[in-house]
């Protein structure tokens, strides 16, 4: 585990419930009624607010590689984000499929982006090894 310099943001939430259940932030920004996954409720699922946060901060990390290469980092760039629950003989297990646009950036450095990005995303590595991921440019 990396050494800590300096603490960015802490994120403070309280949930309870579970997948039916509610969740809020600590200074009131955010408040979710939650509902598990392919049941026709109102909320969201975990995996849909997974996918949301990993994709915005995979955003943020494609931004640091454009400014990093002194690229204009497109204005409709976006991430088409899949987290898959998946159930095996070992129990449940996520997976995720991203899909990238860049545009009016060549397929070519679309992908070195895509794999710095990658590489310097808070989320990413968090799940770099635990998660099958797979990363595709449009």
């Amino acid at each position: 585990m990396p050494s800590v310099e300096k603490l960015l943001y802490s994120a403070r939430t309280h949930t309870r419930g579970g997948r039916d259940g509610v969740g809020c932030s600590d200074d009131g920004r955010l408040q979710l009624k939650l509902s598990p996954p392919g049941v026709p409720a109102n909320g969201s699922n975990p995996e849909q607010l997974f996918a949301v946060s990993w994709s915005a901060s995979f955003l943020s990390a494609l931004r640091h590689a454009c400014n990093a290469r002194k690229l204009a980092f497109p204005e409709a760039a976006a991430v088409d984000a899949q987290v898959e629950l998946l159930h095996a003989e070992q129990g449940f297990f996520l997976r995720a499929h991203f899909t990238v646009t860049l545009p009016d950036i060549s397929p070519e450095v679309a992908e070195v982006l895509v794999q710095a990005a990658q590489h310097n995303c808070p989320y990413s590595k968090a799940t770099r090894g635990n998660i099958a991921v797979t990363l595709s440019v449009a």
